[in-house]
């Protein structure tokens, strides 16, 4: 893969400085991701607002980190699944639930495991669900509102995942204690 920088705010450009300086303030660090993001100016401004945006969704910490975690899984993103374990945690994410998600299985809530299923269902068929996945979905005590918030959350972990691929980022030291196996990538 092609060696990207991970800025800091002294190294960023122009643009992305403000930026990182407002994440080494909210965090006590820059995470490497938005290191990483820095050197294209919008992608990094793009992401960090669409994940505020994301963050004002009707969805609950816990459902916005079942979203998150399902595409980070599917597209088997090493340190988001590190990073958004640590977030889970420390938002208080129910353990049982955390660990599900890490192992791509079945929730024992069954409102959150038909989240978790419509995740994996618009991720798996980009976008494309049935109407009987619509309906079981709906059925499950969620709203068209909530469909739609399934697809802005993907479209977040779209950027993120896919630049952490290209990218290769590093795990900070931050998350390290929940570093992260992609299966699919070990062999059988």
């Amino acid at each position: 893969m092609t060696d990207f920088t991970t800025h800091t705010p002294a190294t960023a450009p122009a643009a992305s400085k403000p930026l990182l300086e407002g994440a080494q303030a909210a965090y006590g660090f820059v995470p490497n991701l938005l290191g990483t993001m820095a050197e294209a100016p919008a992608m990094l401004e793009g992401y960090m607002t669409l994940a505020g945006i994301f963050d004002k969704s009707e969805l609950s910490e816990t459902e916005r980190q079942i979203i998150l975690m399902t595409n980070n899984r599917l597209n088997g993103c090493t340190y988001c699944m590190a990073a958004h374990t640590s977030l889970s945690q420390m938002a208080k994410v129910p353990a049982d639930v955390i660990e599900a998600l890490r192992a791509g299985t079945e929730i024992a809530d069954a409102k959150l495991e038909a989240l978790r299923q419509f995740a994996i269902t618009i991720n798996e068929t980009r976008g494309w669900p049935s109407e009987n996945a619509v309906s079981a979905f709906l059925d499950a005590g969620y709203s068209r509102q909530t469909i739609l918030e399934v697809i802005l959350g993907t479209a977040l972990k779209v950027m993120s995942n896919y630049t952490n691929h290209v990218a290769e980022t590093e795990v900070d030291q931050a998350f390290a204690a929940n570093v992260w196996s992609n299966p699919a990538n070990q062999a059988a």
